[in-house]
Parts: structure tokens; C-alpha cells; sequence
């Protein structure tokens, strides 16, 4: 099927979709907001908390609808939609509140939950045509499928020229070192050979998990799905690395190009472009959750890649002010979170300075997005605070610190920690600058361990009303959803 008329069937499905989620937004008025964010960046805990703050009451001061007792009810209703996995909510918080309580797993997988608003709405035409009822879906996917997205508008031969000149730069072109010994041993004319293939996509797939270790922090590395397989470990689909191939030459039938270029293709059209027409093409609003602290710490590279990246994410979103069109022919998204996470790994006074990090890693791709017409707003976040502020004097001089109970096993300063015992941490301060901080400066210089999550009442009569500790999850919501509780 050649690639346009395959672009028409998908527009068309996208549009049958419109269609059928107008119809049903005219009865139940529905908000779908995505929740999305690289490995480690906190979407299991954002929704958790979220869900957890509005269905309990939480602090959320600056949530307007909540503070003007506008809102009656919030509660779970059931999937709505049979082929999607719900988020397992009740699980999540459990691992939160528990015994032993700790952070949950990560996202691995496409998940959703419905969650109904019921609330005043502050107008007569409003309260008549709204039936002051919102369902809010939230979409949680994992970040390196949304990487996947450009793959759409990129053949074999442009995205193998462009991961192997990726690979050509440092951190990469030390990780990359078995991975390209290994294509230089293969000539793309060559027969085919599964083994070859095999051997090909393992050391590629190592490459990408290095790139994403720690220390290194890098963000794109697509395909998506090497990283994060789910049900796909093992296929064909997942088996097929990038090849050092002249951009004029096409692949001869039965050739090791041909069939590392066949297998690309399936990926795109059998894997990318079903996440994209199904789920990601039917949001209104979207979070992009950002662990910007990490690749500061990793340095000036971390945190290019981490701009490029955000860069070709924004570039993805159907951007803009939605109308009844768009809302039958194909939502857009009108508002986009960035949001820095982790903030409580820093003492308040460096909060904002964290929020302008991101503005300015983000800024260029921003101004495109608004010129689109669509929202577009950063803040810097803790769904879930695990510590809280002290000072401590050291040597005359009083440091901002913060403390918490660190994980087990974790390490700072040749101190193990025991996972029983509280420590008071300074993790050092972000410029007032926000360039200082990008250019590669304060590699090593920020000192972070893992807490624990904070200890809230899980039973009794306290825990009816009980509460994340957070930094700024009000904000968040009012952008989100705010206007739609009007």
C-alpha cells in the first residue's frame, strides 16, 4: 500500500473517530488529557496523586473550582473504552500508603481511567448545556512511544542515516562501540541472514538502554518499543536495527537491506500509526512530564537531547484552538503542559528557577505551538512531595536543605542509607540564569538521592481526608481542566 493512500485511510479513520466521539460528547461531555514523559519522569505517580487529590479533597488551592465549592462530587466510573487496559489506580496508591510503602512501577504500557466531575457551573447557559458533568479521561502512555511519532514522515534509509550520525557524537559514539563494530561487519547487499539480524537488533537495543542510563540521561532514542516492548518482546516487529546504506541505492529483494527495511515499515504502520490515529490524535489536552534535574546533572549533551527532543514532541501534537470542526473531524490539542518534576528534590528558592530551565529549554518550540493557537505553559512539580525543608549549619554558613527518608540502598558522600532513618540533604541551587544551567556547568554539581514517599494515614478515620503533600499539582489542574469546570 504506498504511503498516501495509507495516510488517507488513516485520516479517514481519525475522522470517523471525530465523529463518533462528537456524537457522544453531546450527551456526556468528555475531556481526554494525555499523560505522558520519559522513563523515570513520574507518570504512574502524577495520576495516582491526582486521582487521589481530587477524589479525597486535597489541598489544591489554586484548583478555583474546588476553592468556590463549586464541585459536588468526583468519583471512578468504568472503562470506556473495551480495547485500552485500565490504569490501575487502587494498586498505585496502595504502594504509596502501604506498610512498606514505595514507589510504584513505572508505565510500561497504554493505560487510561475515567474520572467524573460533577460541579455548579458558574452560568445558566452553561449549567443548561452542560449538565454540569464532565468526564475526564486520562491516557497514560509511555514518552519514548510519542518519540516514535516522527518515524511516520521518515523512511528506512533517513532514519538509519540519522541514528548513525547520532551515533557518531559523544556520550554516544563510546556507547555505541559494539553496536558499530558489529554493522561493520555486515554489507547491506548481503543475503539475509536471521542470526545476523538478531544479533544486530540485541546490540542496537543495548546501545538505546545505555544512552538512557543515569549517568547519561539522553532522551531520543527511538524506536520507542525496543525500550519499553510490553507484548512485543521478541517479534519481528522489534527485529531490525539502522544499516550503513547508500540513500540511492534500494534495497535488492531478499538483501539484508530489504529486510531490515520491511521490518522498519511493519513497526511504523503496525505499531506507530495505530498509537497515533487511535489514541494520541483523539486528546484535547496534554501533559508532557519532564525529568529536567537529571540531565542537568548529566550535562550539556543530556540536556541538547533533552531539547531536541521536546522540540520533535511538540512537533507531533495536532496543535491548536479546537472548533466543532476539529471536534468531528479531529480534536486538537488546545493546551500543553511541560512540567519539570521532582521539584521537592530542591529547596522552594530554587523552584522557579527550575520552571524557567524548562521555558527556556522548550522556548522555541513554544512559540511555534502558540502561534498554532494552542496554550502553552510550564511549571515545575511534585505530585507527590517525599520531603520537606530544614537548614543546617556547616562550617559557619547555613545551607538550604531538604529532608526525607531516603530509599534503602541508596548512596551520597560514601553514606549508605537504611531506609528507616530521616537525612537532611543539600542538594545545591540552580542559577538565577537559566542559560547557566544548560550549558553544561552544573554536571555532578547537583546532589540527589531517592526518598521514600511520605508517610499519610492508609486506614482509619484519619485517612478518610488524607493527602499527598504536593508542590504546584493545583496549578497543574487548573490549567488542565479549569476552563471546562467554568
Amino acid at each position: 500500500m504506498s504511503s498516501l493512500l495509507s495516510g488517507i485511510i488513516n485520516e479517514a479513520r481519525n475522522a470517523a473517530g471525530g465523529v463518533r466521539d462528537f456524537a457522544t460528547g453531546l450527551v456526556s461531555p468528555t475531556l481526554r488529557i494525555g499523560v505522558t514523559g520519559l522513563s523515570r519522569s513520574g507518570k504512574t505517580v502524577f495520576i495516582s496523586a491526582l486521582v487521589h487529590a481530587l477524589l479525597h479533597g486535597g489541598k489544591l488551592p489554586l484548583f478555583t473550582a474546588l476553592t468556590r465549592g463549586r464541585i459536588n462530587r468526583v468519583y471512578l466510573e468504568p472503562q470506556p473504552d473495551y480495547d485500552v487496559p485500565r490504569f490501575d489506580y487502587e494498586t498505585h496508591v496502595e504502594a504509596l500508603t502501604g506498610d512498606d510503602r514505595h514507589w510504584p512501577q513505572s508505565t510500561s504500557r497504554l493505560s487510561q481511567l475515567r474520572l467524573t466531575i460533577e460541579y455548579e457551573a458558574s452560568g445558566l447557559v452553561a449549567r443548561n448545556l452542560q449538565g454540569s458533568k464532565l468526564h475526564v479521561d486520562i491516557i497514560d502512555y509511555p514518552g519514548e512511544w510519542l518519540l516514535d511519532l516522527p518515524l511516520m514522515n521518515q523512511s528506512y534509509t533517513e532514519w538509519s542515516a540519522a541514528t548513525l550520525a547520532a551515533s557518531e557524537r559523544e556520550p554516544r559514539k563510546s556507547l555505541a562501540k559494539d553496536w558499530l563494530a558489529h554493522l561493520k561487519s555486515h554489507d547491506p547487499a548481503a543475503p539475509a541472514d536471521e542470526a545476523a539480524v538478531q544479533k544486530a537488533a540485541k546490540l542496537f537495543t543495548a546501545y538505546l538502554a545505555s544512552c538512557r542510563a543515569d549517568d547519561v540521561s539522553l532522551s531520543i532514542l527511538p524506536p520507542g518499543r525496543f525500550l519499553m516492548p510490553g507484548d512485543l518482546a521478541g517479534s519481528p516487529l522489534l527485529t531490525f536495527a539502522p544499516l550503513a546504506i547508500d540513500p540511492e541505492q534500494k534495497a535488492a529483494d531478499g538483501s539484508l537491506h530489504a529486510l531490515m527495511e520491511r521490518r522498519y515499515d511493519a513497526y511504523v504502520s503496525r505499531v506507530v500509526e495505530p498509537f497515533f490515529y487511535n489514541h494520541f490524535a483523539r486528546l484535547d489536552r496534554q501533559i508532557v512530564l519532564v525529568d529536567v534535574l537529571s540531565a542537568l546533572n548529566a550535562g550539556a549533551e543530556a540536556v541538547k537531547d533533552l531539547k531536541s527532543a521536546l522540540t520533535d514532541v511538540l512537533g507531533c501534537f495536532r496543535q491548536g484552538a479546537n472548533s466543532w470542526a476539529s471536534a468531528v473531524f479531529g480534536r486538537r490539542a488546545d493546551r500543553i503542559l511541560f512540567a519539570a518534576t521532582k521539584a521537592d528534590l530542591l529547596h522552594h528558592s530554587s523552584h522557579d528557577r527550575l520552571e524557567n530551565v524548562l521555558a527556556l529549554i522548550v522556548e522555541d518550540a513554544r512559540k511555534r505551538a502558540e502561534f498554532a493557537g494552542a496554550r502553552i505553559d510550564v511549571a515545575a512539580i511534585a505530585a507527590v512531595r517525599a520531603t520537606r525543608e530544614a537548614t543546617v549549619k556547616q562550617g559557619g554558613e547555613t545551607l538550604d536543605c531538604i529532608a526525607g527518608i531516603p530509599i534503602k540502598g541508596e548512596e551520597l558522600a560514601g553514606e549508605t542509607f537504611d531506609g528507616k532513618a530521616e537525612a537532611a540533604i543539600f542538594p545545591g541551587d540552580l542559577p538565577d540564569d537559566p542559560h547557566a544551567a544548560i550549558d553544561g556547568s552544573l554536571e555532578g554539581e547537583l546532589k540527589f538521592v531517592r526518598f521514600r514517599p511520605p508517610l499519610i494515614p492508609a486506614q482509619g478515620a484519619a485517612a478518610a481526608n488524607a493527602t499527598f503533600p504536593h508542590i504546584r499539582l493545583d496549578r497543574t489542574l487548573e490549567f488542565l481542566v479549569g476552563d471546562r469546570l467554568a
